[in-house]
């Protein structure tokens, strides 16, 4: 069985991504901080019939992702996909926000991202095959003063997917985002769109692959 392990799963994209790829016959493997909230995705979709588990991790701290990786890795084999979708949605301005609150919140938007791709990567290149999901934002292309730490941390995501499209592909990796630049919902259209665009991006054959779509299509 192939296994999808999702970081910062919660009710919307997290989810909605999850169960398109369960729905394939994939283990879907939901983590986040919060155990409890985790553990409640996890039952919605074994409700369904699908394989699920549930998992914790702190996106904040690269050293915690690598664990996650590595503890999945150990205790399912081959991770054949990762999505990140881990964020800290702040409203703040970069006038009112705490330096401590932006520095924290770039650690989960745009450093989880980074450490995520650099645990799961070696071991992709190494047998030439692999996806890697980012979760993006209309922010990077459009910042919003009023969220400015989301804003930076999508464009981190978008630069960090277009920078390492070519070299991972020439290794056999597929990484690529959804540029999501609208409002999503649990258990929205949206919601189950983005999973399904998610779920074509995997699909692609190397000779088509893109590196980013962008929902709604522009």
């Amino acid at each position: 069985m192939k296994t999808f392990l999702s970081i910062g799963t919660g009710p919307g994209i997290g989810l909605a991504t999850a169960e398109r790829f369960a729905r394939e016959g994939f283990r879907v493997i939901l983590s986040a901080r919060r155990a409890d909230n985790t553990n409640a995705l996890v039952e919605q979709l074994k409700a369904k019939g699908y394989t699920a588990e549930a998992l914790s991790v702190d996106a904040s701290e690269p050293a915690n992702v690598a664990a996650l990786v590595a503890t999945v890795e150990q205790q399912y084999g081959t991770i054949d996909v990762l999505h990140y979708n881990a964020a800290n949605l702040r409203q703040a301005t970069l006038a009112a926000q705490p330096q401590d609150t932006l520095v924290g919140d770039l650690a989960v938007n745009i450093g989880g991202a980074l450490g995520a791709v650099q645990a799961v990567a070696p071991q992709m290149t190494q047998r030439r095959s692999g996806t890697i999901l980012l979760t993006g934002g209309g922010f990077a292309l459009f910042p919003s003063a009023d969220y400015i730490s989301l804003s930076i941390g999508k464009a981190g995501v978008r630069t960090l997917t277009l920078g390492m499209f070519e070299a991972l592909k020439e290794q056999g990796v597929h990484v690529a985002s959804v540029t999501v630049a609208t409002f999503v919902t649990p258990g929205s259209k949206e919601a189950t769109d983005i999973g399904e665009a998610f779920w074509q991006l995997h699909q692609e054959t190397a000779g088509d692959w893109r590196a980013e779509v962008m929902y709604p299509a522009s």
